[in-house]
This record gives structure tokens, sequence and C-alpha cells, in this order.
């Protein structure tokens, strides 16, 4: 992980803590290179003498070949702020007016008492997972501090950009994605073979996507049966699980990721295809939402402001559209198969929220479901797919 996603991880536990919210080690970030949200550590949070300012800290973990900022400790000091907005301002998460940053002791600055040194991606990391935690009416004051960031910012070639004084705060991504190369694929096929080659094997399996759905996958008890985590290549492990003699098989994943097979996505790297919003305005029209709300969904910044937008405006309409959006993933799974031969198997769909709430199952995925003692939270309906 750069080292922007550190500092988003504790900026967002020191507003918590502002907000007077119990401390969590773990937070839940929104990547804007990433379809589904990332859990972060976080060493520690709380509110400063006074309660008018709050504090939190992390430790940069940027993975192999990135030696720099390994273990470098990141304070983040937050603070309510007046807002100055002019009549002509449209205060969102998009605009700048709401959010102070400050650069503090060893971050870098364009210039000798210049501006942070902040790339795009790092901002909008901020803004994304910042915005909808501030009170409306207000503005967030955020200085980030890096203790021994001037020490080494001097092993940089920074000032020979203009940057001086510390560490920028660059990045144009949050890690390297591994789970798109074709090395990461033939390895998740060949695990899939020895889970299904097993002799206590029932032929049943889940598919989850990423590590928030592995993690919630044992947490709901859904290890009774094969597990395996996946990668972007959904299409060629659906096939090779029916060819490995899997009966009945489960795909949970992030909604924002699995919407992707609603579309007739089956690699689903952002950088090969997105079109998540697209899809879903699809399966607003063949649900019968109101034009407005349809137009709505098109202008949301992601998968999760839509739902929440949607939930707020008819939660009914939209527990049918998520429904639909399940069963679609299947229908599709099943068509996708279809295409390289005939198999005997079950395809069933489940999707969890940006809070890895289990929420919603197609028809399959709730049988499946059911078999493991598991139900969403959004209780099944009947639906007739056109």
């Amino acid at each position: 992980m750069t080292l922007p996603v550190w500092v988003a991880a504790a900026a967002r536990a020191a507003t918590e803590a502002l907000l007077g919210r119990p401390f969590s080690a773990s937070q839940l970030l929104e990547l804007p290179d990433r379809d589904e949200p990332f859990a972060v550590s976080v060493t520690s949070a709380a509110v400063l003498a006074g309660g008018e300012q709050a504090l939190a800290i992390s430790h940069c973990d940027p993975g192999p070949g990135l030696d720099l900022t390994r273990g470098l400790e990141i304070w983040v000091f937050v603070q309510w702020q007046e807002l100055v907005v002019g009549v002509d301002d449209e205060l969102n998460v998009h605009s700048e007016a709401w959010l102070n940053l400050v650069a503090g002791k060893g971050v870098g600055t364009l210039g000798s008492g210049g501006e942070a040194c902040v790339s795009r991606f790092a901002r909008e990391l901020l803004s994304r997972n910042l915005y909808p935690l501030v009170p409306s009416g207000r503005g967030l004051q955020l200085e980030v501090v890096l203790p021994r960031g001037r020490d080494l910012a001097a092993r940089t070639s920074n000032a020979a950009f203009g940057v001086v004084d510390g560490l920028a705060l660059i990045g144009t991504q949050a890690d390297v994605q591994v789970s798109a190369s074709p090395d990461q694929l033939q390895q998740t096929i060949e695990q899939l073979r020895r889970q299904s080659a097993a002799s206590d094997f029932c032929g049943a399996m889940t598919l989850v996507i990423g590590e928030n759905g592995l993690d919630l996958a044992r947490q709901l008890g859904l290890a009774a049966q094969p597990l395996l985590k996946i990668g972007n290549w959904l299409g060629p492990v659906i096939v090779a699980a029916a060819e490995a003699g899997v009966e009945q098989l489960l795909l949970l994943g992030y909604h924002g990721k699995l919407v992707k097979l609603a579309g007739g996505i089956f690699h689903t790297h952002h950088h090969l295809a997105d079109g998540r919003l697209e899809v879903l305005a699809a399966m607003a029209v063949r649900e019968g939402l109101p034009l407005d709300l349809i137009r709505q969904l098109g202008q949301a910044d992601s998968m999760e402001a839509a739902l929440k937008m949607l939930e707020a405006q008819d939660p009914e309409l939209v527990r049918k559209l998520w429904y639909r959006l399940a069963a679609t993933v299947e229908h599709r799974s099943a068509a996708y198969l279809a295409r390289y031969g005939s198999w005997s198997i079950a395809i069933g769909a489940a999707l969890f929220d940006r809070q890895r709430r289990l929420r919603w199952a197609g028809p399959q995925g709730s049988q499946q479901l059911a078999v493991l003692g598991v139900t969403p939270e959004d209780s099944p309906i009947s639906l007739s797919l056109p």
C-alpha cells in the first residue's frame, strides 16, 4: 500500500474519534482504483485535551520493493473548522471548500512555505473516506505529520522537482494489482482442482472475491465447505469449477464487483472494464424505477453512493432492484458457462455491502446459503427475469 492509503486510514480513525465513536484498529477504506473496500490497520486514535482536536497514528507498510517508507510513523491531527463558502460554491465530495489539508512536519511542500505536495489520487482518497463523516455545515482541518519525513526525503530526488521539507503524499494507485495476472489465474485453478479432488469433497464450493470476501465467509461459517479466494478472472474460474466436478458453486463478493457479471463482464479488473453504474441503471429500468431516480444513478460517484441514494428514496423498490441484480448475476454466469460446455452445476450469487454485511442473494444463492444456515439481512423475494 502506498503512503496516501495509510494517511487516509489514520485520518478516518481520527475523525471517528472526534465524532465520539469507539476506536477501530481496522479502517475500511474505499480506494479509487479498487472495486471493493480494503481494511487498513491503524495503531491508535484519541481525542486530545480540550476535546477540539483528535490524533491518530498509523505505520506505513508499502509492500515488497518500497523500503523507504517501510514502518514510517504517520500522525494525523483533525479538528472541525468553520466553512467559508461563496454563493457560487457547490459543497460536495469533489469540492475543496470543506477540507483544509495542512502540511505538518515532514510533509513535502511545493517550495518553502508552499502548499502540501499531494497527488490527485491522495486527495480523492481522503475525500471519499472523510466527506461522509463530516457533519453538515462543518469543514475539516487535517494536518499530517511524518516525524521522519524530512530525513527520508533527503534520500529521494524530491528537491529536484521543487518539493522541500519532507516526503510528498503522492501516488496514482493504492498498490500493484496482481489479481489480473495470468500467473495468478493459473495458481487459482490449480488450487481449485486440488480442493475438488480431495476425498471429502462433497460437490459444493464457495468462490470469494478478495480478502474482504474471504474474511466475511469465515465469519459467516461458510468454511463448512471449501472456500477459494479468487481475483478478477471470474469467467475462466467458473468454467474450471464446472470441469472439476463442482455441482453447487456460490459466488460471494462485494456488490461493486459482482455487479459487473450482471453486465456480462467476466474479467472484472477496473483497468479492463467498469460499467457498474450503467449495469445498475439498466437493472433499474427493468425493475421499473422512476426515471428521475435512474438519472440520479448515472450521476452517482460510486456504487455505495448510488445504493444510499436509492435506499433513501424507496427502500422496498431498491430491495427488488438488488435481488434482480443478484439473480441476473446467476443467470449471466450460467449463460457464460453454457458457451463452453454442458455441465450439471448450480451457480448462486451472494452480495455484501461496504460495511461487509451480507445483504442479498439470488434464488440459487439463497438456497445454497440456507443449507449452510446463513440468511442475508434482506430476505429473498420472487423474481422473474425477462
